[in-house]
């Protein structure tokens, strides 16, 4: 069998694209996968670095206002649409897979030009324009939450599959927990709070967390915070300026970024993030309350939309962008520590939306389409 999975841009699209190409991999180890991506995004490093064979095509998301540079761009990915045929009629895919992004219209297109069957995922609960418009020209749209049906009515058909990730849920042993908070140098006994802003970091969470730290209020939990590698050394010289060295802040570690990121969603007693749909997956699977901070320029703002799926059934809190400050950060920090068995509620309402083998299901319809 041979497969072509249209990812680019961000982890967000690419991680599960590579999901599914480990598990096709997994029940058929003669299969040929093919990437296909631009040369600007995370896909020229997750995926080279997964093992797939990656090529690349001119293609760029259409912005709704009127612009010259829309009209340049428009313009590119019409060429990246011959670049996508020439490459798909070359490579003869038995099928065409795209994980959502502006990189699939392309792609997906030049299958249906060759009468390939075609596959689209989409992990937001807000289905983006691609997704949208592509939705009654492939045959099958998987989408990551249910939410997101009533959102494609042109749809052929839809199936929710809930998005791959590494993430699982583990139940850490005391021994395992200890041995963590030691290597971090952080107490046995206070609850830990876990922030994060996706790969890159959150300004905006950096800057609030910085304020926590200046007015000493997070004296009843304690925190595990990725920065951001970009933005870790501008956190260390602020905090600088203020006499406070990054290495030596009480109830506090800052880390550049979470390589054990699994450990750490379930070591945590709360997670507080920007609303990707991967995180709010990852955070279903793991079964842990939450504080969104959805990122407010995101397209058609969908990572509230987001949010809301797991804040509807009481799973999560929300503060939007505009109110975020160390005062009330800190306040629904401890509102929500006060009770542990609402904490416990929380998570466990999260975890119910958790859908459960989302690569055996993606790859059940994959199986309807190239008949194996």
């Amino acid at each position: 069998m041979k497969v072509i999975i249209a990812a680019a841009q961000t982890g967000g699209h690419i991680n599960p694209g590579i999901a599914i190409a480990n598990k096709i991999k997994q029940e058929n180890k003669n299969t040929r996968i093919m990437f296909i991506g631009t040369t600007r995004g995370l896909e020229n490093d997750l995926v080279p670095r997964a093992g797939y064979e990656l090529k690349t095509i001119e293609a760029y998301g259409i912005n709704r206002k009127i612009s010259i540079e829309n009209i340049k761009n428009m313009f590119k990915t019409l060429k990246g649409f011959n670049g996508a045929k020439k490459i798909v009629k070359e490579f003869k895919p038995d099928i065409v897979i795209g994980t959502g992004g502006f990189i699939c219209g392309p792609v997906l297109m030049a299958a249906k030009k060759y009468k390939i069957p075609t596959i689209l995922h989409e992990s937001n609960a807000f289905p983006g324009i691609t997704t949208k418009l592509l939705s009654n020209k492939v045959n099958t749209v998987l989408v990551g939450f249910k939410d997101a049906i009533k959102r494609l009515p042109r749809a052929n058909k839809i199936v929710v599959t809930g998005t791959p990730t590494k993430i699982k849920q583990v139940n850490l042993s005391k021994e395992q927990k200890e041995k963590i908070m030691d290597e971090l140098k952080l107490s046995k006994e206070l609850p830990i709070v876990l922030i994060f802003g996706g790969s890159q970091g959150a300004k905006s969470i950096n800057s609030t967390l910085i304020e926590i730290i200046k007015n000493k209020t997070n004296t009843n939990y304690q925190i595990i915070w990725a920065s951001g590698p970009k933005q870790y050394d501008i956190i260390k010289d602020k905090l600088q300026e203020l006499k406070i060295n990054i290495n030596r802040i009480k109830n506090i570690r800052v880390l550049p970024y979470i390589y054990n990121m699994e450990e750490m969603m379930n070591l945590a007693d709360i997670i507080i993030s920007r609303s990707g749909a991967m995180t709010i997956t990852e955070i279903a699977i793991t079964g842990k309350p939450a504080i969104f901070v959805p990122f407010p320029f995101a397209t058609e703002n969908h990572q509230e939309y987001n949010a809301r799926v797991l804040a509807d059934i009481g799973a999560a809190k929300i503060i939007l962008d505009k109110d975020l400050n160390a005062n009330i950060l800190s306040n629904t920090i401890n509102e929500m520590l006060k009770d542990k068995s609402i904490l416990l509620k929380m998570g466990e309402n999260a975890n119910k939306v958790a859908t459960k083998d989302v690569e055996e299901r993606i790859y059940e319809e994959i199986k309807k389409l190239v008949k194996l």
